[in-house]
């Protein structure tokens, strides 16, 4: 499945994506949103599916446990570079090495 054909059933799926993101705060996983949740399941979950139909990706949805996000966020976030290099990082003075 195309990654443009995907997003065209987000829509359809946000109130399952709503609902996991809810059950990570009770779960005291802090503040996921549905956006980082998306993104897991488009990189992660249906990276290679071909074919999907809505059912089956409110299934996906609600099947993501915790610590397999979390895996998924840790490692995207050492992707994507130093912190000592984000905006954070800079205002608060601090430099690497």
């Amino acid at each position: 499945m195309e990654k443009d054909e995907i997003e065209k059933y987000r829509h359809h799926v946000k109130p399952a994506l709503v609902s996991k993101a809810e059950e990570f705060k009770i779960l005291d996983y802090g503040e996921v949103t549905v956006e980082e949740l998306w993104n897991f399941l488009r990189n992660k979950k249906w990276k290679k599916k071909n074919e999907l139909m809505v059912y089956e990706m409110v299934a996906d949805i609600m099947a993501i446990k915790p610590n397999e996000f979390m895996t998924f966020a840790t490692i995207e976030s050492y992707k994507a570079g130093s912190w000592f290099e984000s905006e954070e990082g800079k205002k608060l003075g601090i430099s690497e090495g």
